[in-house]
């Protein structure tokens, strides 16, 4: 009698595990089809595919986001809740860690400054967006071997994220391609490559990171390379973005690791009709851009007003006429992004 009872119970078990099976397929609900819990969970391991940079479907993404300052005069805004507030906020799925090299940087207090670094490589990775880990620097190939050692370490921790993009040279003076950049990125990319062969890095080029035909001529024999763009609106017109198209047509694929609406030197008046010509050059080529900056430094490029919070939280009234347009212009490209992530992870 009780092995009848229990025989009884397992099929009644069976039976309920059966139906609530056909249940959850009838509901359609279906982990492997759940929505992306972060943009890196939407666009995977980004990488370059002809001309382009790509997603983990193979298709276009460009990434929209902000530049820290140099990390020796604007290391207060590299922290996590300013991270945070970048993403929640302003809707950056990429912020560019600029580390400074020179001037008080990296090279002389190399603790402080790494450590900047990761506080804001690990908010990135935590609130999954992307970052720019960026050797701030306009003479790079005089510091080899304190590149190497970095984007090694860089590469040995962090080489199997996907939210990892190495800039290993951000603006070059006007030295030779071919003879001293290349030269220094071919050995900063082997580097890198020994422990990480999947992440995006992306290369400066002469005259502070304009010359991208010229490097896309003489390119780098690496798969996953792109060459920089950096422009500033009120001073590169036309003839820059003539440039960045033949680079383009030559194969090269471009990453805007910096612009700005200002002029050059960071002041300036900003011309908002050419500004408007560079968001639509941006946009109808896919190419990925950071802004320069976030920083509340009195300059025309900076982002942010004197003495907003490094920890984010800044009102309307915190921002510059810089900061209040590119802001705009980066939820404007990012929005439909965040929208297809799971509305507990936004």
């Amino acid at each position: 009698m009780q092995l009848i009872v229990s025989k009884k119970i397992f099929i009644l078990l069976i039976f309920i595990l059966l139906f609530s099976s056909c249940k959850r397929i009838d509901s359609g609900v279906n982990p492997e089809n759940s929505a992306p819990a972060s943009i890196v969970d939407l666009y995977g391991q980004i990488h370059v595919k002809g001309n382009k940079i790509v997603d983990k479907n193979e298709k276009p993404v460009a990434l929209h986001g902000m530049s820290l300052f140099w990390s020796q005069w604007g290391g207060n805004y590299y922290n996590e809740k300013c991270v945070q507030w970048l993403r929640d906020d302003w809707k950056c799925t990429v912020v560019r860690a600029s580390m400074g090299i020179e001037s008080g940087g990296y090279l002389t207090n190399t603790q402080t400054e790494y450590a900047k670094t990761i506080a804001v490589i690990d908010a990135c990775i935590k609130y999954g967006i992307y970052v720019v880990v960026d050797w701030h620097d306009h003479n790079a190939q005089d510091h080899l071997s304190q590149a190497k050692a970095f984007f090694a370490n860089i590469a040995q921790k962090y080489g199997s994220q996907p939210n990892i993009i190495y800039e290993i040279y951000n603006e070059p003076l006007q030295v030779s391609w071919s003879n001293v950049i290349k030269p220094y990125a071919v050995e900063v990319i082997k580097s890198i490559r020994q422990y990480d062969p999947d992440n995006l890095i992306v290369v400066g080029n002469p005259n502070w990171s304009q010359d991208v035909d010229v490097a896309a001529k003489d390119p780098i024999n690496d798969a996953n390379v792109a060459y920089s763009l950096h422009f500033y609106t009120g001073t590169h017109k036309q003839w820059l973005r003539d440039k960045a198209i033949s680079a383009m047509n030559s194969g090269a694929a471009l990453f805007v690791s910096e612009y700005g609406i200002s002029e050059a030197s960071g002041n300036g008046n900003i011309d908002l009709a050419e500004t408007n010509l560079w968001m639509n050059f941006l946009d109808t080529y896919s190419l990925s851009s950071c802004n320069w900056s976030i920083i509340d430094k009195s300059e025309t490029s900076a982002a942010l007003k004197t003495g907003a919070n490094p920890n984010g939280g800044w009102t309307a009234a915190d921002l510059t006429q810089s900061g209040t347009y590119n802001k705009n212009y980066i939820i404007t490209k990012n929005l439909d992004a965040f929208g297809k992530l799971d509305s507990s992870a936004k």
